[in-house]
């Protein structure tokens, strides 16, 4: 059986002055700064703007922290802000294959042109907790590879050289993408 809540307007000013006090914490810890998030959390900045559709680091930073850290509540925040703004332009198609790289895995191609790069990644860890990390310490400089300017050939553009896959279609240069949000 529903029940509607009661309280009106005063109990939702009262939880949300309740959600502050939860989001604030200690009050003797200094609280987080935007640049402190954009920064050290950048994985979960990066997912906020990818899932939102919104490319604004210090915007995603401050949803995290309104979120409380729950990501999933950030990106509603950002997609709900988002909606406020005007669309006034679209992203053009750009050629990858002259992207510079962190990294690139291929399930296709052991010996990929270019070759393989593994870039900062979790997949080779062993998923432990690492207690180094609460000490605070100076983290090493990591290795550099040699030829860091090295445009990467797409996977597909081999494959389609090969003949094993049909070329991507042209687009008409006036074409206009339709709005799908």
């Amino acid at each position: 059986m529903y029940v509607a809540v009661k309280g009106g307007e005063a109990a939702i000013a009262n939880a949300h002055a309740l959600l502050a006090d939860r989001r604030r914490g200690d009050r003797s810890v200094p609280a987080l700064r935007l640049d402190q998030i954009v920064e050290q959390l950048a994985l979960g900045v990066d997912r906020v703007m990818s899932e939102g559709s919104l490319y604004d680091r210090e915007l995603a930073a401050l949803a995290i922290v309104q979120a409380r850290g729950d990501m999933i509540e950030a990106i509603f925040l950002v997609r709900a802000y988002r909606t406020t703004l005007p669309r006034f332009g679209y992203t053009r198609a750009i050629d990858t294959g002259a992207m510079l790289v962190e990294r690139r895995v291929s399930a296709t191609y052991k010996d990929l042109p270019g070759g393989q790069l593994l870039g900062p990644t979790f997949d080779y860890t062993h998923r432990l907790l690492d207690p180094e990390l609460a000490a605070g310490g100076d983290v090493a400089e990591p290795l550099q590879r040699a030829s860091e300017a090295e445009a990467m050939p797409r996977v597909s553009a081999i494959l389609a050289r090969e003949g094993l896959i049909e070329p991507d279609g042209d687009m008409p240069q006036d074409h206009v993408p339709g709005d799908i949000t």
